[in-house]
């Protein structure tokens, strides 16, 4: 669907604090509309997070077109580390870092599918890690309990943040559905794999 001038704008803004800022998308956009006074529009009005991703992709090309693939490279990297080391939990790669839009600014988000939502914890106090607890929406007013970590990158040479999103089994059937253009949001480590094998050749 064609955007008029004011979403187009919109999702301009949002797509700027998206890389610049390391938002989400629904935050990128709901700052973007108070910015823009809204204009008395509804949210169901607002850019798609396929019309905000397609003014990411415009804003990397034009203002990261040189950093942008080894700051991606590096956390679908960390990404894929973290996947093999909680494979039980059955984990899949989303947001920017599977979509190809990362910048070092952005959050490696891993979902864990888990027939006990309180193993994936249990996994990481046995194996030493450090994380933090939060709550984050997932709409409708319902929320994910979110193991929050950090991992120092040597080929960034930053510190960078990981999100695993525990989410209960039933919820991965519709995780995998495609977006309005046939692309999936989210792919599994072998995916993973497969891009960063592409990567390289």
């Amino acid at each position: 669907m064609e955007l008029d001038r004011e979403q187009q704008e919109v999702a301009q803004a949002a797509a700027r604090m998206i890389v610049e800022d390391g938002l989400d998308y629904a935050s990128a956009r709901r700052k973007a509309l108070q910015e823009h006074g809204d204009g008395g529009r509804r949210l169901r009005d607002a850019p798609s997070n396929e019309a905000i991703e397609d003014e990411v992709r415009a804003h990397i090309a034009i203002f990261c077109a040189d950093t942008q693939p080894v700051e991606l490279r590096a956390l679908r990297e960390a990404a894929l580390r973290w996947m093999l080391r909680l494979a039980e939990f059955r984990p899949y790669v989303g947001g920017a870092v599977w979509r190809g839009t990362a910048t070092r600014q952005s959050i490696v988000r891993i979902d864990l599918y888990c027939d006990d939502t309180k193993a994936p914890e249990i996994a990481l106090l046995n194996k030493g890690v450090e994380y933090e607890t939060v709550s984050e929406p997932l709409g409708r007013g319902e929320h994910s309990l979110t193991l929050v970590l950090a991992e120092r990158s040597a080929a960034l040479d930053d510190w960078i943040t990981i999100h695993l999103n525990v989410l209960d089994l039933d919820d991965l059937r519709g995780a995998l559905k495609p977006d309005a253009r046939g692309h999936t949001w989210r792919g599994d480590a072998t995916a993973l794999q497969r891009l960063l094998e592409e990567e390289r050749a």
